[in-house]
């Protein structure tokens, strides 16, 4: 008997009680390869010494202060160790406890900007289909994620979806790069014009997608043209790096690889390692200036941002990043686990594409590798997949609904930076023996 509302309460869990590296432990004593980090959170890692130090060391001294009375060190030396790294004019950091705070302050801070500047008109957001934003209320609106939204449609405000850079399954036959951008492009312009040029706040977009669609990256040049059409318009981008940032993608913000600056950015995951709670919402100096000029404050907040202890975990994970030179690693052991995933499934007729950047990488599957046609949803492919993994002692992110919230089936995988060419070896092999049993009746 549990007391715990879990999410699946029907189903029964076992009991992680102690992580080492790269390994969970149960109360069994069997031990997990956590190849997902949890949901890509566990970037160093379990246990790792310097961060609990850390952790220790501020809880001793300060654990909290509410922000309205104080700041904290802890909280502005973090800040300008972001500011320091984030591209151009991104130097203003406002602290959350997860993902979804950091979206939803995202989308709050871009619509008092509008006000602010006497646009109050501009009240509509853009994302994709198949992304994923958050389950607040607010991020789960501009979400694309319809499995996710259905239940809630009446309690959601209003807004638009354009087509995702899905290559794999958007791209036209015989379409080039530079042509399929362009036609994505020409989609958010047509979106935003039927809105009305005036009236969009913001186009949000996963740099690279995570859960819904599992690591798809987007093909060269698309955020520049995204970025070339919002400038045109007056509209906001707001880059959702929940997933992808803090060093997943082998940059500590995935944008850098797209060399493109977004007017916000939200992080978290990967920010604070899941030693601690904290996400963070970075935005650009005119933003920043256009509220101090104005009303002097933003209508938002939490009881728990800038928690003097999360931000302090925080530093001891970015500086182990840092140090340690762990964005060179997930560059190398990326570029392995994507050759030795193509190697091992080279003859498998259910996987039908390997993708991602860095440690973030997502295997497609499906029912027939040349028709890419998708399995059954009703065999839940995916959520076999986990139970045939945790059989292995191994730990993927898999889900459903791929495709358009039904159909498809992907395996999300994002192992902790400090990841060893044997460990990048064992997880592939384990995963191997899964897929096979999980699609052995497709």
């Amino acid at each position: 008997m549990t007391h715990v509302f879990h999410r699946n309460p029907r189903g029964k869990l076992p009991v992680a009680v102690a992580g080492e590296g790269m390994v969970l432990i149960d109360h069994e004593g069997k031990r997990y390869i956590d190849a997902s980090g949890g949901a890509a959170v566990s970037c160093l890692g379990h246990g790792h010494p310097r961060v609990v130090e850390a952790i220790r060391k501020q809880v001793g001294q300060l654990a909290y202060a509410h922000t309205s009375f104080f700041t904290t060190e802890p909280a502005e030396e973090l800040a300008a160790m972001l500011a320091a790294a984030a591209p151009g004019s991104l130097n203003h950091v406002y602290f959350l406890s997860g993902g979804s705070e950091a979206v939803e302050a995202a989308l709050k801070l871009a619509r008092q900007y509008h006000v602010e500047s006497g646009q109050p008109q501009r009240q509509y957001f853009i994302a994709r289909r198949q992304s994923y934003h958050g389950n607040t209320l607010g991020a789960l609106a501009i979400g694309g994620n319809a499995w996710r939204r259905e239940m809630f449609m009446p309690l959601l405000i209003e807004a638009h979806h354009v087509s995702p850079c899905y290559a794999y399954r958007e791209r036209k036959d015989g379409e080039s790069d530079a042509q399929y951008v362009q036609r994505l492009a020409d989609e958010l312009e047509h979106k935003i014009l039927s809105l009305g040029a005036d009236k969009v706040a913001a186009f949000i977009a996963e740099t690279v997608v995570g859960a819904t669609a599992g690591a798809v990256p987007p093909v060269a040049d698309y955020f520049r043209k995204m970025r070339a059409v919002c400038d045109k318009y007056g509209v906001l981008l707001i880059l959702d790096e929940v997933m992808s940032g803090m060093g997943r993608t082998g940059y500590l913000f995935a944008c850098e690889e797209d060399g493109v600056q977004p007017d916000i950015v939200a992080i978290a995951k990967g920010l604070g390692a899941g030693y601690q709670p904290i996400g963070a919402m970075i935005c650009s100096d005119r933003i920043y200036e256009a509220i101090v000029q104005g009303s002097g404050f933003f209508q938002h907040g939490h009881t728990y941002i800038g928690h003097a202890t999360a931000c302090a975990a925080a530093i001891a994970v970015q500086n182990a990043i840092r140090e340690d030179q762990l964005l060179d690693n997930v560059r190398q052991r990326g570029e392995q686990l994507r050759a030795a995933l193509r190697e091992s499934f080279s003859e498998q007729a259910h996987v039908g594409d390997i993708r991602g950047r860095g440690l973030f990488v997502g295997v497609e599957l499906v029912a027939d590798r040349a028709s890419k046609a998708p399995l059954d949803p009703s065999l839940r492919t995916h959520a076999r997949v986990k139970a045939e993994a945790m059989k292995r002692g191994l730990l993927v992110y898999p889900m459903g609904g791929t495709i358009d919230g039904r159909r498809g089936d992907h395996i999300l995988l994002a192992p902790p930076f400090i990841a060893t060419r044997q460990d990048i070896d064992d997880i592939v092999g384990r995963l191997a023996e899964a897929v096979a049993a999980a699609v052995a009746t497709a």
